[in-house]
C-alpha cells in the first residue's frame, strides 16, 4: 500500500471524527469570505445617501481572522490527540515521524481544499443575506445583489493557507515531542484528574468570588457620583476589568469546585448516580479547563455587552432624536424658516409654526444639586439653564415665585443629579428667589439651547419679561428665537423630510426623521459588525465546549460500559449527561452574562434612554444559540453510551 492509498483510506476511516472538523473549516471560510465580499462590495458605498461601511468592515475582518484561526488551531490540536494511538501504531510498524507528518498534512490539504471550495460557495451565497441584513439595520433603501468579489477570494485563500501553514508545523512540533508511549495516551492526559479539593483551593475559589463580586459593585456606582475625577475613575475602570477576569479565572479554579463539595458533602455521599456524572464533571474537569473557560467567558461578556450597547443606542434611536428635536422640524432662523415653510405650502404640505424666545440664564443652584459634584464646576452650585415663558407651554402653570425644570438628560442625571423640589435664585441684576415645584420627563425645545443636557426652566411671564430686561449678553446665543414646524398630517412627514434635505439648510436647522436616519445607520452599521463577530465567537466557542465533550465522551465509556452492567439504563445516565451539559454549557453562559449585565448597567445611559429591552433580547438570542451546542452534546453522550454496551 503506497501513501496516496493511505491518505484516502485514513479519511474515509475517520469521516466519522473528521465531519466536524470540516463544519468549523467550512463555516470559518464561510463566514469571512461573506465578511470579506461586503468590504470590497459597490453597494456599500455607491448607493446614493448610503453608509461608508467599507473601513469599519475591514477593520472587523480583521479581528475576524484571529477569532478563526485560533480556532481551527484549537479545533485541530483536539483532533491531532484523538488520532494519537492512530499514530502510535503507524510508528510501531516501522513509519518515521517525517512520512506520518507528510501523511498528516496531505490529509489536512485535502480536507481544506474541500472546505474551503464549499465555504466559498456557501459564503457568496451567504453574502447577499448579510447585505440584506446591513440594509435593513441601516435603514438603506436599496436592492442588495449578489457580488462577487476576485480580490476577497483571493485574500481569503491566503489567510487560509496561512494558518494551514500553521497548522502543519503545530502538527509536525506535536508528532516530534511525543513519543509512542504518550501517543498511547494523549487522550486519557488531556484533563487534569484531582482526588481532593485543597484548602489552597478553598481559598482561592471564596478569594475569586470576592474579587467578582467587587467588580461587580464598583461597576454599579461607576457614574453614580462616587467618582468624581478622570484619574479616580480610569482606575475603577481597571479595577474592575482586573478583578473580573483574575476572578472568573479563580472561580473556575477553585469556587466551582468548592461549591460542588458542599453540595456532596450536604448529600453525606448519597448520591444518585446522576449527581455522580454531574458533579464529578463540575469538580474535576472545570478546573483544568480554567483559561479556556475564562477567556470564552469575558470574551462572551464582551460580545454580548457591545451588542447590548449598540442595540440600545439603535432602539433609542427615536427616542433620543426625539429629545434633542421636539419637534418635526427645527429651523436655525427666522429666514431658514420662511424658505422651508414656503417649499411645504408649494408641496401643498399643511403644516404649524411655533415661535418663541429662549433666555440663557445662571441660576445659584445649592439647594438643589449633589453637593459632592460641586467643585466640578467653576462657579459650585452656578448652573446656566435655557429659560423660557409658561405662556409658550399651555400645559405648565407657575406663579411668579415658582420655577418648573422640564426635560433632564439621562447622562446628566448620573453625573449631577438635581432634585425636583428646592429653592433656587435667579442671577440678574436684582436676584429673585424661586421655588422649584417639579422636574417633568418632557423636552420642550431643542438641544442646541441646552448644552450640557441641562434642563429648561419655565418660568411665569413676569419673571420671564424681568429677566428679558437684565439678561447678560455674554450668556446668550445668536439666534435666541425656538422655531418649530409640525406636519399636521403624519403621512406627509417624509414627503416633508424630502423636502428639507433638498433645501440644504444650515445646521442649526433640524429634522427628526433625518437625525433618527442618520442615527439608525451609523448604529446600525456597528450594531451590524459586532453581532457578526459576536456570531462568529459564540459558534466557534460553542464548537470548542463541543469537541471537549466529544473527548471526554470517549474518554468515559469504558465507565458507562461498568455501568450499564451494573444495571444502570440509559435513561438513568442520560439524566446526568443532561444535568452535567447544563452545568458545562450554562456555568460559562451564566458567567458571561452576569459580567456583560454588569457592564452595561454601568453605562448604558451614555447611548440610549432604554435599558431592558434591549439588553434582554440580546441576551435571549445569545442563551438559544449558545444551547443548540449543549443540546449537540447531549446527543452525541446518547450515541456513545448506547455504543457502550
Amino acid at each position: 500500500m503506497n501513501i496516496n492509498q493511505l491518505v484516502f483510506r485514513n479519511l474515509k476511516k475517520n469521516l466519522k471524527n473528521y465531519y466536524l472538523y470540516v463544519f468549523a473549516l467550512v463555516f470559518s471560510v464561510a463566514l469571512y469570505f461573506s465578511f470579506v465580499t461586503l468590504q470590497y462590495s459597490p453597494a456599500l458605498d455607491d448607493v446614493k445617501g448610503s453608509i461608508k461601511g467599507g473601513a469599519s468592515i475591514k477593520a472587523a475582518s480583521i479581528l475576524l481572522i484571529a477569532i478563526v484561526g485560533i480556532f481551527l488551531l484549537y479545533a485541530n490540536s483536539i483532533f491531532i490527540k484523538r488520532r494519537g494511538k492512530e499514530i502510535g501504531l503507524l510508528q510501531l510498524i516501522g513509519m518515521t515521524k517525517q512520512k506520518i507528518a507528510r501523511l498528516l498534512n496531505a490529509e489536512n490539504f485535502i480536507l481544506y481544499v474541500i472546505a474551503m471550495a464549499l465555504g466559498i460557495i456557501a459564503g457568496f451565497i451567504g453574502s447577499k443575506l448579510m447585505l440584506m441584513v446591513l440594509f435593513k439595520v441601516t435603514g438603506v433603501n436599496a436592492i442588495a445583489n449578489l457580488h462577487f468579489s476576485g480580490m476577497a477570494l483571493l485574500q481569503t485563500i491566503i489567510v487560509f493557507l496561512l494558518i494551514y501553514v500553521l497548522i502543519m508545523l503545530r502538527n509536525r512540533r506535536f508528532i516530534k515531542k511525543q513519543t509512542i508511549l504518550s501517543l498511547f495516551r494523549t487522550t486519557s492526559s488531556t484533563e487534569q484528574r484531582i482526588k481532593k479539593i485543597s484548602v489552597f483551593e478553598i481559598i482561592i475559589g471564596v478569594f475569586g468570588i470576592v474579587l467578582i463580586s467587587s467588580g461587580y459593585y464598583i461597576s454599579s456606582q461607576l457614574f453614580s457620583g462616587t467618582y468624581t475625577s478622570m484619574l479616580s475613575l480610569s482606575l475603577a475602570m481597571i479595577y474592575i476589568l482586573g478583578s473580573v477576569i483574575i476572578g472568573t479565572f479563580l472561580f473556575y479554579k477553585g469556587s466551582v469546585s468548592f461549591i460542588a463539595n458542599i453540595v456532596r458533602k450536604r448529600k453525606n455521599g448519597y448520591l444518585a448516580i446522576h449527581e455522580v456524572l454531574s458533579l464529578s464533571s463540575i469538580m474535576f474537569r472545570l478546573k483544568s479547563n480554567a483559561l479556556l473557560l475564562t477567556i470564552i467567558t469575558t470574551v462572551s461578556a464582551l460580545a454580548i455587552g457591545l451588542l447590548s450597547l449598540s442595540y440600545i443606542s439603535y432602539y433609542s434611536a427615536e427616542k433620543t432624536a426625539e429629545q434633542q428635536i421636539p419637534a418635526h422640524f427645527v429651523m436655525g432662523s427666522e429666514k431658514e424658516a420662511a424658505t422651508f415653510t414656503r417649499a411645504l405650502s408649494d408641496k401643498h404640505i399643511a403644516y404649524e409654526e411655533t415661535q418663541f424666545k429662549v433666555i440663557q440664564a445662571d441660576f445659584d443652584a445649592k439647594k438643589i444639586i449633589d453637593t459632592e459634584l460641586r467643585s466640578l464646576n467653576k462657579n459650585p452650585g452656578v448652573l446656566t439653564f435655557p429659560v423660557i415663558s409658561e405662556r409658550n407651554v399651555p400645559s405648565i402653570h407657575v406663579e411668579n415665585n415658582e420655577v418648573m425644570l422640564s426635560g433632564y438628560n439621562d447622562l446628566l442625571k448620573k453625573f449631577m443629579p438635581i432634585k425636583s423640589s428646592g429653592d433656587v435664585k435667579l442671577l440678574i441684576k436684582k436676584p429673585l428667589d424661586l421655588k422649584v415645584i417639579d422636574m417633568k420627563k418632557d423636552h420642550l425645545i431643542s438641544y442646541r439651547f441646552t448644552a450640557g443636557g441641562l434642563p429648561v426652566a419655565v418660568v411665569s411671564q413676569n419673571v420671564f419679561e424681568q429677566l428679558d430686561q437684565n439678561k447678560d449678553p455674554k450668556l446668550q446665543l445668536k439666534n435666541n428665537q425656538y422655531i418649530a414646524i409640525n406636519v399636521k398630517d403624519e403621512k406627509h412627514i417624509e414627503q416633508a423630510n424630502d423636502v428639507f434635505t433638498s433645501l440644504k439648510l444650515g445646521d442649526d436647522s433640524m429634522s427628526r426623521l433625518a437625525s433618527t436616519q442618520q442615527q439608525k445607520q451609523t448604529i446600525g452599521l456597528m450594531m451590524f459588525v459586532v453581532g457578526f463577530l459576536g456570531l462568529s465567537f459564540l459558534v466557534t466557542s460553542g464548537c470548542i465546549l463541543y469537541f471537549k465533550q466529544m473527548n471526554e465522551s470517549e474518554e468515559e465509556q469504558s465507565s458507562y460500559t461498568i455501568l450499564r452492567k451494573l444495571g444502570f439504563t440509559e435513561k438513568d445516565l442520560l439524566k446526568g449527561i443532561r444535568l452535567k451539559q447544563l452545568f458545562n454549557f450554562g456555568i460559562p453562559l451564566i458567567t458571561g452574562l452576569l459580567h456583560s449585565y454588569f457592564a452595561v448597567q454601568s453605562g448604558w445611559f451614555l447611548f440610549g434612554g432604554e435599558l431592558w429591552a434591549p439588553m434582554l433580547i440580546v441576551m435571549s438570542i445569545y442563551t438559544v444559540l449558545y444551547s443548540v451546542f449543549g443540546f449537540l452534546s447531549v446527543q452525541y453522550y446518547k450515541k456513545v453510551i448506547k455504543e457502550s454496551l
